[in-house]
């Protein structure tokens, strides 16, 4: 993977950026274990369920979803239905195991209340 980004130094995104690639270089899902990946803005957090080896989105689930925009629960609280519905998406595809992907974020608050969602309605990372 040869993605080159532009340093600034200083920067929580570039540092982010970072973070993320020096994690990718040891993470990556395959057809029997794919990768949850957590993407995080401001205002909205996706998961998607990736196959690397193929280099398919199997399942995915986001707060941009129509049933979820229309919720008046806080960020973390949706965070955790993101969780839940992304992990009954993968069962119904026939996945129980997954490696988690953080994406350079913080393993706190919205990325933490998404992975204990996915747990709960039974994948295992």
């Amino acid at each position: 993977m040869n993605i080159t980004t532009k340093i600034v130094k200083g920067s929580a995104t570039v540092a982010r950026t970072r973070r993320h690639f020096r994690v990718r270089k040891k993470v990556s899902g395959t057809t029997e274990r794919p990768r949850l990946v957590v993407t995080r803005s401001a205002r909205h957090l996706v998961a998607q369920i990736v196959d690397d080896s193929k280099g398919h989105t199997i399942a995915s689930a986001s707060t941009m979803e129509a049933d979820l925009r229309s919720t008046s629960a806080d960020k973390t609280k949706k965070a955790r239905t993101v969780g839940q519905l992304v992990a009954d998406r993968a069962k119904a595809q026939g996945i129980k195991a997954v490696v988690f992907d953080r994406g350079g974020n913080r393993y706190t608050g919205r990325v933490a209340a998404l992975a204990d969602g996915a747990r709960e309605n039974g994948l295992d990372f």
